[in-house]
């Protein structure tokens, strides 16, 4: 194969889309798997839907996913916009001029044609069609202005477009690495604007031009484009080049297999790395969705997603995004993940639900610490953080069922309560140390052992049977704590 080159060419609309981003690691993957290149281009010629900060935002929410970019529109170490590599301007609208001179070149060979329709008058076209039950298309009424008539028209003030000059009735021929061959005729085609009245190039004319003169190997990206590809094949034609290999990539569904949409929650990039979803988790299940591996693994780090990745075990139909399997697959990365990190993600949290401070952060870290770990195996996002912990923050002590206020009935509690007072009385504050021995001094003192010991002061302290390991609640908790929530108890379930 030739020196793989793909690329990623979003538009800077706002952030990026979680299908935007299965489709730029689509991309990379199979640029590593073939020691490639992976180049993003910033398509942002329709000025109307700029969005300030958009491309800042897709070169950090790529670098956040892993995905490194090779060649193109990257940040420098003051983050601001720079471009990278020999094929540049990778902006599109820096790249006017280029444009400009390829569509005089279509115009010359007879693809491409002057067309001085008004809004008004395609609106007409368009109605008139739809009742007469046609798709709507422009009815060519521009397409025979002579070359000399259309200059004269333009020297005289008249607002104009460029239109693609398609044959009538010809079968346009492509293969679809993902959806094998397609055969689309003209007729079923429209005469694509490829100039618009205010000078920039519409997607359409500018993709092709981009994609060959950056020496584009792959053109990988969702299948929406599908129904403009024969477009772009003809324009290869026109020009007399070679066209790359295309890739339509199956749509990101949801549950309803609709698209995914804002309406049902998180659906950009951001709101995903908001909700505290690690990056290799993310990555790893999104690259699932709509593709496997051969040995059908689910957890998979992203040197072994690149080994594995084909476009032939890319799936033709949608892939469905199942936010319990993303969990599930998020979880696995917490689980793996040190507990500095895990703290690190979830100080923001804590700090935002007022249950640490910043002098908790620089004075009591490793206390922060051991409540991250105590919780951590439960983790389904660091996000959640924030719900897992609030049993160490409550005044009161809510019983999980009347199975966990038979234990705290049990003969021995009385006793036990009494011992683990004595015991903390003699000591100022707890360390972890203390809390390792903590239960042991009391089995001595009292000799109760087993569930009989252990039980009755988790439930005291947490209202549950089960849990994360108890010396850590001790420790957490602290002594003025346990004290209060014994009395607690006490007070209000054992009188």
């Amino acid at each position: 194969m030739d020196d793989v080159r793909v690329r990623f060419a979003p538009s800077p609309t706002g952030y990026l889309h979680i299908g935007g981003l299965r489709t730029a690691l689509y991309n990379y993957l199979f640029a590593k798997n073939n020691n490639g290149k992976f180049i993003l281009r910033i398509e942002d010629t329709d000025r109307t839907r700029f969005v300030e900060g958009a491309i800042e935002n897709l070169v950090n929410s790529l670098k956040w996913a892993g995905i490194e970019v090779d060649e193109g529109v990257t940040l420098d170490e003051n983050g601001k916009i720079k471009q990278v590599g020999e094929y540049g301007p990778y902006i599109q609208s820096e790249r006017l001029d280029i444009y400009r001179k390829y569509v005089d070149e279509l115009i010359e060979k007879g693809y491409a044609y002057y067309c001085f329709c008004t809004k008004e008058r395609l609106d007409k076209v368009r109605e008139e069609q739809k009742i007469k039950g046609l798709v709507p298309k422009y009815d060519g009424f521009c397409r025979n202005i002579s070359i000399e008539e259309a200059k004269k028209r333009i020297a005289d003030g008249e607002e104009y477009v460029v239109r693609l000059k398609l044959p009538q009735n010809v079968d346009i021929k492509f293969h679809d690495i993902v959806r094998g061959d397609i055969v689309i005729n003209t007729n079923d085609l429209d005469d694509q604007v490829l100039l618009k009245s205010d000078g920039f190039p519409t997607y359409h004319l500018a993709v092709v031009v981009d994609d060959h003169l950056m020496n584009i190997t792959h053109i990988v990206r969702g299948e929406e484009w599908l129904p403009s590809a024969p477009k772009h094949v003809f324009l290869y034609q026109a020009f007399g080049w070679e066209a790359p290999e295309y890739v339509h990539l199956p749509t990101v569904l949801n549950k309803d297999r609709k698209k995914l949409s804002k309406r049902q929650g998180d659906v950009s990039v951001e709101d995903f790395r908001a909700s505290g979803y690690l990056p290799e988790g993310l990555v790893n299940y999104l690259a699932l969705v709509g593709w496997s591996p051969e040995g059908n693994e689910e957890i998979l780090s992203m040197d072994e997603l690149i080994n594995e990745f084909s476009f032939e075990r890319v799936s033709k139909t949608g892939g469905i995004f199942d936010k319990d399997k993303l969990d599930w697959v998020n979880s696995h990365y917490i689980r793996s993940s040190s507990p500095e990190r895990i703290a690190d993600l979830a100080i923001p949290y804590l700090k935002e639900a007022n249950y640490i401070t910043d002098e908790d952060i620089n004075k009591r870290y490793d206390w922060i610490k051991a409540m991250v770990i105590t919780v951590q195996e439960s983790l389904s996002t660091t996000k959640e953080i924030v719900d897992k912990v609030d049993i160490f923050f409550k005044d009161k002590v809510e019983l999980e069922s009347d199975e966990v206020l038979e234990v705290l009935k049990g003969e021995q509690v009385p006793t036990l309560f009494e011992a683990i007072r004595e015991e903390l009385g003699e000591v100022e504050e707890l360390d972890e140390e203390l809390c390792g021995g903590l239960m042991k001094k009391i089995q001595k003192k009292t000799g109760i052992k087993g569930k009989n010991l252990y039980m009755p002061v988790r439930a005291a302290l947490t209202g549950n049977l089960h849990g994360p390991e108890l010396v850590n609640i001790l420790y957490v908790l602290g002594k003025q704590n346990i004290l209060k929530r014994i009395e607690y108890v006490e007070n209000n379930y054992l009188k």
